[in-house]
Parts: structure tokens; sequence; C-alpha cells
């Protein structure tokens, strides 16, 4: 699949609202190192925080999962602005190519039929869905093992 010296994502999904700064956000760097963050003020919940080291069969995963989404391939010049419901960032470096993607924060796969490219964000919606139940099983693997009595 590739070196990993020229691989890097960052995500993030939030908004400001009612219970103050709400967001999702990850990162993997380059040395394989995932950050992960997630911020819900409901509840006066406080920010939850880890950071862990992924294998480089994991990185080579990830890598397919962009490569098979081709969202490297996709023009997001038609899709929203952010706005005040919130803002929806990706950053992906792979393969010597970098894609920077900023638009409107998107609740379900309905925010994406009335837009001017719905196949586009359709592919990114996707993407981040694949995102978000990779790193969440990951996280919820690592960090809450119960051992088998």
């Amino acid at each position: 699949m590739g070196d990993t010296d020229d691989f890097q994502i960052y995500f993030y999904t939030g908004h400001k609202g009612r219970y103050g700064h709400e967001f999702f956000r990850f990162e993997i760097d380059k040395y394989g190192t995932l950050k992960y963050a997630n911020n819900s003020n409901y509840r006066r919940d406080s920010i939850i925080q880890k950071t862990l080291r992924l294998s480089p069969t994991l990185i080579n995963e990830i890598r397919r999962i962009i490569e098979d989404s081709e969202i490297m391939h996709e023009d997001s010049s038609k899709w929203p602005r952010r706005d005040e419901n919130g803002r929806l960032q990706l950053e992906i470096e792979m393969n010597g190519r970098s894609i920077t993607i900023e638009t409107a924060k998107i609740s379900s796969l309905a925010d994406t039929i009335s837009t001017e490219d719905p196949e586009g964000l359709r592919v990114l919606y996707y993407l981040i869905q694949d995102f978000k139940c990779l790193i969440l099983s990951i996280i919820s693997l690592h960090f809450k093992i119960k051992p088998i009595a």
C-alpha cells in the first residue's frame, strides 16, 4: 500500500450550541499515532482524550478505505460552506497527494440530498461513517477491555 512517511489524517466535526463547543476529532500522524478527542458538554460531561499507536497493518487498512472511497478525486467546491449548525473538516495526506475539505456539518445522509453535489457528499458521508466506526471500535477495544471471568 505504500510508505507511511506521507500518510496523515485530520478529522473534525463540531458546533457551538446550547451546551458549548461540542466536537468529535481525531488525527493520525505519519508515525501511526492516533489522537482522539470527543467533547460533549451535555450533562456537564468533560472532554475525552485518548492517544495510542496503530499497527502498520491497521494503517494500511485505513489507507485502503481511503483509496476505495475515492475521496481524493472529489471536488468540494460545490459543497455547502460551514454555517451556524457547525462544520466538518477533513485533511488527508497520502501517496504524495493531499486534500483539505471544509464543509457544513453532515448529520445524516438526508443532508447530502438537496445539495449541488449529492454524490460527492455521499462519498464523504460514507467515508466519515467508516472512520467513526473504526476509530470508536479501536478506542473501545483499547481502553475498555474487561477480562473474561
